[in-house]
């Protein structure tokens, strides 16, 4: 079974950027771990001769063909009725740090 360690699990909320109390961190090995059992038990089932399961729906497909709308309105007039444009787009405060 794979062992994982506080480092790993301290490397893993780093990489998340989560901040962990120490008790979350001890309870985190263990489900984790656990977790990893589960996938290494899998890894061990014999899947030989068996096709991939992309779907189970039988939908073949669900998509519509793309089609042009005209309503009426040209960008430039939408973009008027914007507090901030940019280069013929609507500017946004920054999202992302």
């Amino acid at each position: 079974m794979a062992k994982l360690t506080k480092n790993d699990v301290l490397k893993l909320a780093k990489l998340a950027k989560l901040e962990l109390t120490d008790e979350e961190v001890e309870r985190l090995v263990s489900e984790l771990g656990e977790i990893l059992g589960y996938v290494e038990q899998l890894d061990k089932v014999d899947v030989t001769g068996l096709e991939a399961t992309t779907q189970v729906s039988g939908l073949s497909s669900v998509t519509r063909p793309d089609e042009v709308k005209d309503y009426g309105y040209k960008p430039a007039d939408l973009l008027k009725q914007v507090s901030a444009v940019e280069g013929n787009q609507i500017k946004v405060k920054r999202m992302l740090a």
